[in-house]
This record gives C-alpha cells, sequence and structure tokens, in this order.
C-alpha cells in the first residue's frame, strides 16, 4: 500500500482503529475520522506509533449530521489529491430511537446514509485515483435486514435490532448499486462482515442484550485484530483487485440476504437515500 491513501470513518477504536493500523503497516498513507478532536487526534498518534508509519491524520466530524459529512468530504479532498481506498466503517447500534440533527432516524443516518453521501461527494477523487476500492463494512445482520419503504425512519414502530437489521442490509444493497455504477471506471465496491467483534459496540445506548448476554460471549469474540483482517484484506489485496459488488465474510465472497440481489429495491434505496440526504438520484 505504499503509495496509496486511505479515509477510514469511525476508526478512533474497535474494528476501525485495527483496520488503520493495518493498512498503516502495509505503507498506507491513512486517515481517520472521530467525533472527538482530542480522541481522534490521540487515536491517530497511537495507530502511527503501533504501525511505525508516520502517515497519519485525523479527520474531526460527527456523521450522524449532514453538514459534517459534507465538511468532512471538502476537507478531505483539499488534504488528499488522490485518494485510493474509502472504507465506510462508521456504525453503531441503538436501543432506542433517536432523531439526528437533519430530523433522521439515527441508526439509519449513522449506518447506511453517511456512508452513501461520503462516498457519492468521494467518487470523482477516488475514479481520478483508479484503481480505487470502496468497502463498506456490513454485518451478518444483514441476513434479517429488511428494507420497510413505508416506515424507512422507524416512526411507527421502532426496534433496536430491527433499525440495525435494515442499516447493515441497506449497506449491501447500497455496495451492489454502487458497483453497478461505476463498471467500467476501476473503481470497486465490497461489503463484508467482520464477525463478531469485541469492542465498544452498542454502548452508547445497549439493549439487554448487550447488558447481560454480551458479558458471557466476550471470551468468545474476536478481537478487534481479527474483526479488521477482512477490511483489510478488500482494502489491499491483489487477490481481489477488480472484483466489485461482492460480500465477503472471513476474506471469501459470501452470498448476502436474497433481498439484496433485486436490483429494482437497490434502485429504489439509492433513490431514496439520495433524496433523504439532497444529492441527485442519477441512474
Amino acid at each position: 500500500m505504499t503509495g496509496k491513501t486511505v479515509l477510514i470513518t469511525g476508526a478512533t477504536g474497535g474494528i476501525g482503529k485495527a483496520t488503520a493500523v493495518g493498512l498503516a503497516r502495509l505503507g498506507a498513507h491513512v486517515g481517520i475520522t472521530g467525533r472527538d478532536r482530542a480522541r481522534t487526534e490521540k487515536a491517530a498518534s497511537e495507530i502511527a506509533r503501533a504501525s511505525g508509519n508516520p502517515g497519519v491524520d485525523a479527520f474531526v466530524a460527527d456523521l450522524s449530521s449532514q453538514a459534517e459529512v459534507r465538511r468532512l468530504a471538502a476537507e478531505v479532498l483539499a488534504a488528499y489529491p488522490r485518494l485510493d481506498v474509502l472504507v465506510n466503517n462508521v456504525g453503531g447500534f441503538w436501543a432506542t430511537r433517536h432523531v439526528t440533527a437533519d430530523g433522521l432516524e439515527h441508526t439509519f443516518a449513522v449506518n447506511h446514509l453517511a456512508g452513501f453521501l461520503l462516498t457519492n461527494l468521494l467518487l470523482d477523487r477516488l475514479k481520478a485515483s483508479a484503481p480505487a476500492r470502496v468497502v463498506t463494512a456490513s454485518s451478518g445482520a444483514q441476513a434479517m435486514g429488511q428494507i420497510d419503504f413505508e416506515d424507512l425512519q422507524g416512526q411507527r414502530t421502532y426496534s433496536g435490532q430491527k433499525a440495525y437489521n435494515q442499516s447493515k442490509l441497506a449497506d449491501v444493497m447500497f455496495t451492489y448499486e454502487l458497483a453497478r455504477r461505476l463498471e467500467g471506471t476501476r473503481v470497486t465496491a465490497t461489503a463484508l462482515h467482520p464477525g463478531v467483534v469485541s469492542t465498544g459496540f452498542g454502548a452508547e445506548d445497549p439493549s439487554w442484550i448487550f447488558k447481560v448476554l454480551v458479558p458471557f460471549v466476550r471470551p468468545l469474540m474476536k478481537s478487534p485484530q481479527q474483526g479488521a483482517a477482512t477490511s483489510v484484506y478488500l482494502a489491499s489485496s491483489p487477490e481481489v483487485e477488480g472484483i466489485s459488488g461482492r460480500y465477503f465474510a472471513n476474506r471469501k465472497a459470501r452470498p448476502s440476504n436474497k433481498a439484496s440481489y433485486d436490483n429494482a429495491t437497490t434502485t429504489r434505496l439509492w433513490q431514496v437515500s439520495a433524496d433523504l440526504v439532497g444529492l441527485p438520484a442519477v441512474a
């Protein structure tokens, strides 16, 4: 990865931070994002130290806010004349319904729309840097997801798990639709399941499962480094050069939710997402 520039969202801890260390060790110049400046700058220093690579930059943005996503994109474009890999890693689980500054349901906004908007804002730079890659962290929970276009924001009924499953299916659908739209550009799009990883995931607003069950199964979970293995692989390995529109787990291509292969649904989701973030829904 020497000579290549990578941006990783949500990389102040857990899988994102481990992904940053892994790619920095391979020689990449790495940019990470986080919500808190002190924490993000501290993480960047720790990544540089752990990897032995001083080329690590900190970008501060709350990706639940579309204005912040747009500001982040502008800062990245100003800082990086080329961008070889974008890793959409930011995400989370919230047991209760929260609304963002844009009036959107928080889980859908952070887990799906943030990556959707950021990718689109950086797409021209990725195309100009081709061959380039967009890697999006989904979850095995996508298999249980369903896109409820009639209640996408969970206004009628809200379940933290249902919202999470839907957002992670949306990430896979976004990846497949993006891959279709990028055909011939030498920019690839892949999605992945990192595995069940021991991190602070879900700690902000945990469900009873996180409170009761997780402490017992934590010893069986992957480490953040193990969880980052597929992200690092998809961002860097020559083995997946040119492979696009696929879903991976344990560094192997796997089938995803049957609904994710329905082109009409992925196209509709793209159009709805574009409308929600104020982008033209270009066919």
